[in-house]
C-alpha cells in the first residue's frame, strides 16, 4: 500500500520555523520527485517546492527562496520541509505528493498525495 504521511504542522508566532516531514512507503522512493504544494483556506492549492531523484530543488513561488528549503533521505524514505521566517500568508494545509522522477508544478501530474499538515502562523 502506499502511503505519504505528513507530520510537524502546528500553531507557530509569525517570524517562527517549523520543519515539515513526508514519510513515504509501497513504493521507490528513490525513483520519485517529492513535492510540497500548500492550500489556504478559500484558495486554489499552489506548488511550494519539490525535491527531484537527484536532490535539485525547484521553488514553484518566488516569495519563498531564502525561506523554505528541501530535502530529502532516501535512507529514511522521508522529505523534509523546513520553513523559517513565517508569516501569517504561510498558513495552510501543506500536502506532499509524489511522481516518477521529474519535478512539475502541476498537482495533476502527481501518482501519490498525503492527507496533510496544518501549519497556522499566527501575527
Amino acid at each position: 500500500e502506499v502511503q505519504l504521511v505528513e507530520s510537524g504542522g502546528g500553531l507557530v508566532q509569525a517570524g517562527g520555523s517549523v520543519r515539515l516531514s513526508c514519510a513515504a512507503s509501497g513504493f521507490k522512493f528513490d525513483d520519485h520527485a517529492i513535492a510540497w504544494f500548500r492550500q489556504a483556506p478559500g484558495k486554489e492549492r499552489e506548488g511550494v517546492l519539490c525535491i527531484s531523484t537527484s536532490d535539485g530543488s525547484t521553488y514553484y513561488a518566488d516569495s519563498l527562496q531564502g525561506r523554505f528549503t528541501i530535502s530529502r533521505d532516501n535512507a529514511k524514505n522521508t522529505v523534509y520541509l523546513q520553513m523559517n521566517s513565517l508569516k501569517p500568508e504561510d498558513t495552510a494545509v501543506y500536502y506532499c505528493a509524489a511522481r516518477n522522477y521529474y519535478c512539475s508544478g502541476y498537482g495533476g501530474q502527481y501518482d501519490y498525495w498525503g492527507q496533510g499538515t496544518q501549519v497556522t502562523v499566527s501575527s
